[in-house]
């Protein structure tokens, strides 16, 4: 190679580098974020042309797409750009199988990246902000599912997008907790619990649809229907329960040791469950952000009760011995705008 070659490439990868460090590309991103959820909106309010709420979650898809693979320390250009390569291109072609194929890449972008956005918290008001900042994520994911009008069976497309939303996860988090090495036994005892609750609460859930209700859960399912009659909607079990407790407690012991990324990670049951949320066209849409809320509240209740208790068994007694553990935990994590690893 020669010299002049060589110093036009070194000349281009500064300039590339002084570009990623600037605000340019922040700003282009959230440019893009902006501007397709602006044209999803037109889509549910039934104004402007046909075309525009797809153009809405190819924008949306792409941008996400960019923002988890920067925030995994990959190549974000090039992802990106193909995330919206392939958006255009399954809008021109109209199958049916490819809307379907984009309309689950972008819901499980969306709940990855909802929980991989989020940073520690050293207090509980700042963890609860965390699991708001992780819904509001996963719902513009909602809307960028919907806008790709897949065709599905409503509760398949619910459980392969957890279930890969799980995966890409806990991929993620293995490498973020330096292996299994770093969940040590209060690490490893987080994670059978919380797998449990995930288990049990799908399996109850599918043995309640195949085989209908018995005895024991019709009192359950009154106040189910009692909820959706006056107060609108019923929050979704496995996000209420799991999901956002998980977010909330996730982030608290983020900023205090490494093992909260495991924790962390059980959000996406949360995250995954918003961001599908729309796809049953039998759930008017008052009802699906109110069972997003519902869902939320409840679960930054336990949290806090998860954490109260995490902190009265291992954080210091008294008040002032609290409030120095609070200034003192600072537990070292990129911010959120850069990458994890």
């Amino acid at each position: 190679m020669s010299p002049a070659v060589s110093t036009r490439i070194a000349q281009a990868s500064d300039a590339v580098d002084r570009l990623a460090a600037s605000r340019w590309p922040l700003v282009a991103w959230a440019v893009a974020v902006v501007a397709g959820l602006a044209a999803l909106v037109t889509g549910v309010v039934g104004v402007g042309p046909a075309w525009l709420p797809g153009a809405g979650s190819v924008a949306v898809s792409g941008a996400f797409t960019w923002a988890l693979v920067a925030r995994a320390g990959g190549r974000p250009v090039v992802f990106g750009t193909l995330a919206v390569a392939v958006g255009v291109a399954v809008l021109v072609l109209d199958e049916d199988r490819l809307r379907t194929g984009a309309a689950v890449w972008t819901c499980v972008v969306s709940a990855v990246l909802a929980v991989m956005g989020t940073v520690p918290a050293r207090r509980l008001r700042h963890a609860a902000r965390e699991a708001v900042l992780a819904t509001g994520v996963a719902a513009v994911g909602a809307l960028a599912v919907v806008g790709f009008e897949p065709v599905i069976s409503v509760v398949s497309f619910e459980y392969a997008t957890l279930g890969l939303a799980l995966v890409a996860v806990f991929a993620l988090v293995f490498r973020l907790g330096a292996g299994f090495h770093g969940l040590g036994r209060r690490g490893l005892l987080i994670v059978l619990v919380g797998g449990a609750v995930l288990l049990l609460t799908l399996a109850y859930a599918e043995l309640l649809r195949r085989y209908g209700p018995g005895e024991v859960v019709t009192d359950l399912l009154d106040g189910v229907r009692w909820s959706r009659e006056n107060l609108g909607a019923f929050p979704r079990p496995i996000a209420t329960v799991l999901g956002v407790p998980a977010l909330v407690w996730g982030c608290h012991m983020r900023a205090r040791r490494r093992q909260g990324w495991w924790v962390s990670a059980f959000g996406v049951a949360a995250t995954a469950s918003v961001a599908s949320s729309m796809m049953n066209p039998s759930v008017a849409l008052l009802e699906v952000g109110l069972s997003i809320v519902y869902g939320l509240v409840i679960g930054l209740l336990i949290g806090a009760a998860l954490i109260r208790l995490d902190l009265r068994l291992t954080g210091p007694r008294g008040r002032r011995a609290r409030r120095a553990e609070e200034r003192a935990a600072g537990r070292p994590e990129p911010a959120r705008g850069q990458a994890l690893l």
